[in-house]
């Protein structure tokens, strides 16, 4: 393909046909006259001068001028073909998801991507901050969405799969209180009329329990609380007595019967 043009030239053709990303393996079959070394300098050349960013091994992004400023472009718009090239199942999850699902949020500092078991250290590049959260229940398909981007397509978490998640994983992402309030701007896309066994096959019942508590009571959706109640119900998940916030004590507290949640924290919604 170089037909004599350089490791720059080549960059560029990738990125006036769209693409904004490429692999090692890539620039090596593509550069095949070529020994490792110099492709590595030609590379560290364009990295030295913020047209590329090795975002992971092997792997680069290409950064087009309006993102010069940044440095890099958004992980929204290569995550996709990072976990391919790495070979792991994913999805963007938390309050990245809850924005695509329009949650008025301030820009999150990190971007979470949902990953299955074995973990992988978080990434930060140019003040970029990827953040894995590994779970060993991965959801199928039905729980997940893809949504097209500027680069292809993302794998998001679906409404409810979002809503559990934020409870599930509330301490990456700044405590109950946090997952309160981006809860409360989700409310109009949340549904749990329809969902299956697959979504009580991933979630675990102590985050249903605190999920409906949360919504009837500090949310004040009712409605929505009584579609999860119903469907645990049928799914017949067992509720057993447990604290809204681990790790805090839980003397002198009061027992919401319902849900058999044990009160031991208040939640305060930011308006």
């Amino acid at each position: 393909m170089n037909a004599g043009g350089s490791i720059k030239d080549w960059i560029n053709e990738l990125q006036q046909n769209g693409k904004l990303y490429f692999s090692m393996k890539q620039v090596s079959e593509a550069f095949s006259g070529l020994q490792s070394t110099g492709i590595r300098s030609a590379l560290s050349r364009l990295s030295a001068k913020n047209s590329i960013v090795s975002v992971w091994k092997g792997f680069y992004v290409i950064v087009p001028i309006s993102y010069t400023a940044k440095g890099i472009l958004p992980p929204v718009m290569y995550i996709d073909h990072l976990m391919q090239q790495i070979q792991r199942v994913y999805y963007v999850g938390l309050l990245n998801a809850a924005a695509f699902h329009g949650a008025a949020l301030q820009q999150p500092q990190v971007f979470s991507v949902i990953i299955q078991y074995p973990t992988l250290r978080d990434n930060n590049k140019r003040n970029v901050q990827i953040q894995f959260v590994a779970r060993r229940n991965f959801p199928s398909v039905d729980l997940l969405e893809m949504r097209k981007t500027q680069t292809g397509y993302v794998k998001i978490s679906s409404p409810t799969l979002t809503a559990a998640d934020l409870i599930q994983y509330e301490k990456e992402i700044g405590g109950l209180s946090r997952a309160c309030t981006v809860l409360s701007d989700l409310i109009e896309v949340l549904d749990f009329t329809n969902v299956t066994s697959t979504f009580f096959e991933v979630v675990n019942t102590t985050t249903i329990q605190r999920l409906g508590y949360l919504l009837e009571n500090v949310i004040e959706s009712p409605d929505l609380a009584n579609q999860l109640y119903e469907k645990a119900l049928l799914f017949k998940c067992n509720f057993q007595r447990v604290p809204l916030k681990n790790g805090r004590s839980i003397e002198k507290s009061i027992l919401n019967k319902k849900w058999k949640i044990i009160i031991n924290t208040e939640i305060e919604i930011d308006e």
